[in-house]
């Protein structure tokens, strides 16, 4: 399975640190934050990621080159005009010749078991996976509301499907990775900015699968300098781990 990292944000509140470096290159222990998710994505032998540029992007083009330091094989999608993780997306799709692939943000730090992700895509014949976890502040992130199956019903109450209203819906997050079928992205309008929730709401309304797969691992966005800050504070204390290339 290829893969895409979403790396062209701007950053802003994390400014003034990202007033000269892009987010996912802020240092976090022996790598910037993007590597981690590369690393990741080896762990599970994913090798092939396509990662997408705006801000910034050529200091993260010098520092991840081709890849090949971390066992990888990365191209990029430059955007001059930023186009959202649905437009950002879509442009890349390509890419991925038409196979279900992995997303990640290039701003999270996350411990997840993806081969598990991907074998539940499977299972659930899904049109796309989200990794799903419980969280005391769930509407401040946008709820996903699922069944006790694990198949989302609505995103921030949007794209019942049919019979929903008569099932107990679970409320949780969305940790930012997903696994897609390429026909997700068939009604996305190309070098638009859009956000590819609208997708997911529009193939729910249609009453296509998209499955949930619920993990407990360690998890944060570094969004703000504070979630930064607390991130590295983990880092020292020993919560979470560099991911190693080793199965």
């Amino acid at each position: 399975m290829k893969a895409m990292v979403l790396a062209a944000g701007l950053g802003t509140r994390l400014r003034p640190l990202t007033d000269s470096i892009p987010k996912p290159l802020l240092p976090l222990g022996p790598h910037p934050l993007l590597v981690w998710n590369l690393l990741l994505l080896r762990k599970y032998g994913v090798t092939d990621v396509v990662i997408n540029l705006h801000h910034r992007g050529e200091q993260i083009r010098q520092v991840i080159g081709s890849g090949v330091q971390y066992g990888l094989h990365v191209t990029y999608s430059p955007e001059p005009v930023l186009l959202g993780t649905g437009g950002g997306i879509k442009q890349a799709e390509a890419h991925f010749q038409g196979e279900p692939f992995l997303v990640l943000n290039g701003d999270t730090i996350v411990d997840l078991d993806l081969a598990a992700m991907i074998a539940c895509h499977h299972r659930n014949q899904a049109i796309a996976t989200m990794a799903l976890r419980d969280d005391q502040d769930v509407d401040r992130w946008g709820a996903i509301e699922s069944n006790d199956r694990d198949h989302v019903l609505r995103i921030n109450g949007k794209g019942n499907r049919k019979g929903s209203s008569q099932q107990v819906a679970i409320r949780r997050m969305f940790a930012g990775v997903h696994v897609l079928d390429p026909l997700l992205l068939r009604d996305v309008p190309p070098e638009v900015f859009s956000s590819i929730i609208d997708a997911y709401e529009k193939w729910l309304e249609r009453d296509a699968i998209v499955a949930g797969y619920v993990f407990s691992g360690y998890w944060t966005d570094v969004g703000t300098p504070e979630r930064y800050e607390q991130v590295k504070q983990d880092l020292a204390a020993g919560h979470l781990q560099l991911p190693s290339l080793a199965r």
